[in-house]
């Protein structure tokens, strides 16, 4: 079953991939600008407040993209526990992921000591999960949230991104921006500043496809 935050999550990341504010998104579907303003999404009771299908819809319309890719390509949660068809992934937690012997050269699992996390009808292969420590991304990903990494995805400006350094650094970061010689990563939490690294120093860069809560 999707989350409220899933949702929500998946309409920003439909309006950064397009270079939109959600304000703009909503008027290039025909929706009142206000429409996906963050501060229609919980009422002042504390009620939360979803977008129609129809409003996803008109946007989904609007930009070309289909649901399958408004969902998985957002990164967008997926609350595990239904009754359809599963797989299981290999899973480590994000502060682990930074010690030597757990991935190998392009960012695929090798080694010993990963658990294992069941993921509903996960197709791709070389798949897996790491276990989210720290607050650098709330309030999208929290402390225990568990994010489902593609190593073979390609990654573009705008996609949340886990990345290893060449010194043994792991993070679960935004892809901002990419140059021929540099990245720049960004956290959700604006008390985390900006990354900026030399493509030198970067081992491998990895796709969020998917996280659970």
């Amino acid at each position: 079953m999707l989350s409220h935050r899933a949702i929500w999550d998946g309409i920003d990341a439909l309006a950064r991939r397009h270079g939109h504010s959600v304000s703009a998104l909503a008027k290039l579907a025909g929706l009142d600008a206000t429409a996906f303003n963050v501060s229609k999404r919980v009422s002042k009771d504390g009620r939360e407040r979803w977008p129609s299908t129809e409003s996803i819809s008109k946007v989904l319309e609007a930009t070309g993209e289909g649901f399958d890719s408004f969902l998985a390509g957002s990164g967008a949660f997926i609350q595990l526990g239904g009754n359809g068809p599963a797989r299981t992934v290999p899973l480590l937690g994000l502060a682990q992921a930074g010690r030597g012997g757990f991935f190998d050269s392009a960012g695929f699992p090798a080694g010993q000591g990963w658990d294992e996390v069941a993921l509903p009808a996960a197709e791709q292969s070389g798949i897996y999960a790491l276990e989210v420590h720290g607050d650098s991304m709330e309030p999208l990903y929290r402390e225990g949230d568990r994010i489902v990494v593609s190593p073979t995805e390609q990654v573009r400006r705008g996609d949340r991104v886990v990345v290893r350094t060449r010194d043994g650094e792991v993070m679960a970061k935004i892809l901002a921006r990419q140059t021929g010689r540099q990245i720049e990563l960004h956290s959700l939490n604006p008390a985390y500043e900006p990354r900026i690294f030399e493509l030198t120093e970067i081992e491998w860069i990895a796709r969020i496809i998917w996280a659970s809560q």
